[in-house]
């Protein structure tokens, strides 16, 4: 359903690798929302605004300009603009440093949320800051760790509204490569992870860290020889990898509370895996968390004018 143009007062984007995100809004409340397949990595600079507007040309005003604010790689270097990297530790989001893509549609105003960067270990976010921004909006006291699982997984402390350190894990993003390119391809193909198997393989490499590395070959093995499925591979590989994570993050986790903000299916996966193992966990749904956080950019970019 399209909703009135009258009933839209800026537009939210969430525009990541793979997918591009929209919601019109007005206010902090979404009227409609939409999506494609049109993601940065799919896009040279002058074709992001013909995706944005295939998108949303028909929210846009016949006459006057409509708010854009938008976050993730959209603003990466090869994005439609670079937009800064803020040191931590700071809030996560200061849209007076958003990044002002050029336009050619007049109705189109454009802000691009900057990401955030680490000295020391040298570590980058850019679209995460704006799900924690979004998670802070509701819990603005809380104190503790902020877990974001994907393709590249960030682990954040978190106090007094600030980011005050993090680091990324590439533990997706090595399932990816290892189920596809690796020998294991021969094995998992394109199957889906088993959860169960997952979680098995989870627990083990959460308590040895060296199952992980020394697990891999297994799989080809335990297929050859014991007839393992590719769900059964997939989800031992899955965990395994989840569970190495877990242990390297341990001090993250160990002593404080931790809120896991994504896709709802990986993070009950990572909760079920910190709670078996003495953690204080919780899970929130990162499509809500980065919807929040860009209504946050939208409430402070009006007050400031």
């Amino acid at each position: 359903m399209t909703p009135e143009r009258s009933a839209i007062d800026w537009i939210a984007v969430d525009w990541g690798t793979t997918r591009l995100r929209a919601w019109a809004m007005r206010g902090g409340q979404p009227q409609a929302a939409r999506a494609s397949d049109r993601g940065m990595g799919a896009l040279s600079p002058e074709t992001f605004e013909p995706a944005l507007l295939d998108l949303v040309a028909d929210w846009l005003p016949a006459a006057g300009r409509m708010p854009v604010i938008a976050c993730g790689m959209v603003g990466a270097r090869g994005g439609w603009v670079e937009a800064d990297y803020r040191p931590t530790p700071c809030p996560p989001l200061d849209p007076r440093r958003a990044a002002v893509p050029p336009t050619s549609d007049p109705r189109l105003d454009v802000r691009i949320l900057p990401g955030l960067s680490q000295a020391d270990p040298p570590d980058v976010m850019r679209g995460e800051e704006t799900q924690i921004a979004g998670f802070l909006a509701g819990e603005p006291g809380f104190r503790g760790t902020l877990c974001l699982p994907g393709t590249h997984s960030k682990w954040v402390r978190i106090a007094d509204g600030q980011v005050l350190g993090f680091r990324t894990f590439l533990t997706g993003e090595l399932f990816a490569l290892l189920a596809r390119q690796s020998v294991l391809r021969l094995t998992i193909a394109a199957a889906e992870p088993d959860p169960d198997a997952c979680l098995q393989a989870g627990r083990q490499a959460l308590a040895d860290p060296h199952a992980a590395s020394s697990g891999l070959f297994a799989l080809r093995a335990a297929s050859l020889l014991q007839g393992l499925a590719p769900p059964q591979a997939a989800g031992r590989l899955s965990g395994l990898l989840i569970g190495a994570e877990l242990a390297a993050a341990r001090a993250f986790w160990q002593a404080a509370p931790v809120a896991l903000i994504g896709a709802p299916r990986l993070t009950r996966l990572y909760e079920t895996l910190l709670l078996a193992a003495g953690a204080r966990a919780c899970h929130k749904d990162g499509g809500t968390a980065v919807l929040a956080g860009l209504a946050a950019a939208r409430q402070a970019m009006l007050e400031e004018t």
